[in-house]
């Protein structure tokens, strides 16, 4: 097969080469409104081609290919004290994968151990292209199921205006739980 970026001959839809030099991550720092920090990977604008690629069969394996480049090195390298579940946002499969599921997989190390269908949607409302004030008067009305650690990662693809992880986070914290942090792969803001 060829490389999806470069069109040279590669084993991966994305070469080794190109992993290397567009696909390497930084870290970006913001904070929720409620002060919950959040770390991100990449600046959207570097690999949003890539992502609109999430609901499509090769979506699949950009995300696994994205996911081992960030949070799995992130994993690897995260030696807090306490342990840690990580949950993603809304990782109900929709078509045959669910894109926040794998972004969660990678997650799982000595400190980190991933949960799965805790955090579910129940208002499957797409805030793509959506204004701040679209997305406040929409919320994803989260249902959480039990589970019993208390020490949580929060998990998802993209941060724009926060208003997901802000509304995932109060459920957690209605529910006894401590977001320690979130973990996106991009952050849209500039």
């Amino acid at each position: 097969m060829r490389c999806l970026m470069c069109e040279s001959l590669s084993l991966k839809h994305i070469c080794k080469s190109c992993q290397s030099t567009y696909l390497k991550p930084s870290l970006y720092k913001r904070h929720l409104q409620d002060g919950t920090l959040v770390l991100s990977f990449y600046k959207y604008d570097d690999i949003k081609d890539l992502l609109h690629t999430k609901h499509t069969d090769i979506g699949f394996y950009i995300y696994n290919i994205l996911a081992k480049n960030s949070l799995k090195k992130f994993a690897n390298t995260f030696n807090m004290q306490d342990t840690f579940v990580s949950i993603a946002v809304d990782d109900n499969p929709d078509e045959n994968y669910s894109h926040t599921a794998i972004l969660n997989r990678v997650l799982n190390s000595s400190r980190i151990k991933p949960v799965y269908n805790k955090l579910l949607a129940q208002d499957s409302v797409s805030y793509s292209g959506k204004s701040r004030a679209y997305r406040l008067a929409n919320p994803r009305n989260f249902h959480l199921k039990a589970f019993k650690q208390k020490n949580v990662i929060l998990v998802d693809d993209i941060i724009t205006t926060g208003t997901t992880l802000l509304e995932a986070v109060k459920i957690l914290q209605a529910s006894d739980k401590e977001v320690f942090l979130c973990l996106t792969l991009c952050d849209v803001s500039p």
